[in-house]
């Protein structure tokens, strides 16, 4: 009985790791992807005109925005690992 209790507080906090490991990795890859599309539309602002130019330096802020809370969620779900 007890060797069934060890393996399943073991199985338990392995699972509850994993959790943590995995929401890191997933808001890591959020962060990434706004960043790039950041990217995207910093070129795309830098290669057309006016009127457009401004709607894309506004997307590309709102990206940047997001990728920065992405990226604390992260920070923040790799942070906890462990706990």
């Amino acid at each position: 009985m007890k060797k069934l209790l060890l393996a399943t507080a073991i199985l338990f906090s392995a699972t509850a790791a994993f959790a943590q490991v995995g929401t890191a990795v997933k808001e890591t890859g959020k962060a990434t992807a706004e960043t790039a599309k950041q990217g995207g539309q910093n070129v795309a602002a830098a290669t057309t005109g006016e009127p457009k130019k401004t709607i894309h330096k506004v997307k590309a802020k709102a990206h940047k925005a997001s990728a920065k809370k992405h990226g604390t969620a992260a920070k923040e779900a790799a942070g906890n690992i462990g706990k």
